[in-house]
């Protein structure tokens, strides 16, 4: 359930609120919006049976949450949630952000060359696989710790912020040192011992839809990261797995106003996995942003055939240079900036 508060509760009554709340064994979330604050209550609710809740002072009303993803959902929070990082970039306002790079990182001199074209081109994060999940066990699984030294590197020389992806619980903390957004892949997205130990920590997480998932299915598995406290979760569209085969899946740019009605969550848009061919990129990323898209996510790379991954679907520099021009127009006649 959600209790609303009223605009004139004290800090004293939601203390007293939250104090009676926890003695009954139920979780607290907090919701400070713009004109309300929500105490979001997660446990067996049966304990209230006889607490009439409506009687304490400073509430205005008590809600059930229909959706079975509570703190994930709209009801639980009216506002778009904004996600903000230490050098004042923010996810989900106004502004969309790109990310882009290197499917794996593969050499420090090229990851850092990308991530120089990347940023002149406007982009505000560099990306890079350092731990790879492959179908094949025989293919190339990543550099591990020496990438993420990489992607350091690429940090200092560029200012850019870094992503990358976490497939193992046992190298949250060491990857924690290294990035500043956790990425899980779609393979993992039901990993439900990953999502609630990266739930534990407090650094933003891109969760990307499994293969074959629902929405429902990506919002409960978001719920699992915020119900362990980690509020500074986006959510990725990457493209299911349909009967067609031209393209590497499906891009389900519905999903993007979907989640938008159902959740506050930032939505970002994989084209590069959601095509699988570089020369479809750039249609479905303008489209993406024309669906309301507050970020995207591209893979870049100077010599694709020589990609150790990914390279039928990476756009070289120039090209990706290109597309961000074209992505500014698109962003301006709908009302947002890049």
């Amino acid at each position: 359930m959600i209790i609303v508060l009223k605009p004139d509760a004290t800090k004293e009554q939601i203390d007293h609120i939250v104090e009676k709340l926890k003695g009954f064994g139920l979780q607290i979330h907090m919701s400070k919006g713009e004109e309300r604050t929500i105490i979001g209550v997660i446990g067996d609710e049966r304990v209230l049976a006889n607490q009439p809740l409506e009687v304490f002072p400073g509430v205005e009303k008590v809600m059930p949450i229909l959706q079975p993803f509570k703190l994930v959902s709209r009801e639980f929070k009216k506002e778009n949630t904004v996600i903000e990082f230490d050098n004042g970039v923010k996810i989900g306002g106004k502004r969309i952000h790109v990310m882009a790079g290197p499917c794996a990182v593969e050499e420090k001199e090229l990851l850092i060359q990308i991530a120089e074209d990347v940023k002149a081109a406007g982009a505000t994060f560099i990306r890079g696989g350092a731990f790879k999940p492959r179908t094949s066990p025989y293919a190339f699984q990543g550099l591990g710790p020496e990438g993420l030294k990489f992607l350091s590197e690429a940090k200092k020389k560029t200012g850019l912020l870094v992503i990358t992806e976490v497939m193992d619980p046992r190298d949250i903390e060491l990857i924690l040192q290294y990035t500043d957004i956790i990425q899980i892949g779609a393979r993992n997205m039901q990993n439900f011992r990953l999502l609630t130990d990266v739930g534990g920590y407090e650094k933003p997480v891109l969760l990307k839809r499994g293969l074959s998932a629902t929405i429902k299915e990506l919002l409960m598995s978001a719920e699992y990261i915020m119900s362990k406290g980690n509020t500074k979760v986006m959510l990725c569209e990457r493209g299911i797995r349909t009967f067609e085969t031209y393209t590497r899946n499906t891009l389900d740019l519905s999903a993007v106003p979907v989640i938008k009605k159902l959740s506050h969550l930032p939505v970002i848009v994989d084209p590069s996995h959601g095509v699988g061919k570089w020369d479809l990129v750039a249609p479905m990323a303008k489209a993406a942003i024309a669906a309301g898209a507050d970020g995207l996510i591209i893979e870049v790379h100077p010599n694709p055939e020589e990609a150790f991954s990914d390279g039928e679907q990476s756009l070289k520099p120039k090209v990706f240079k290109e597309l961000m021009k074209e992505l500014r127009l698109v962003a301006q006649a709908v009302g947002r900036e890049l």
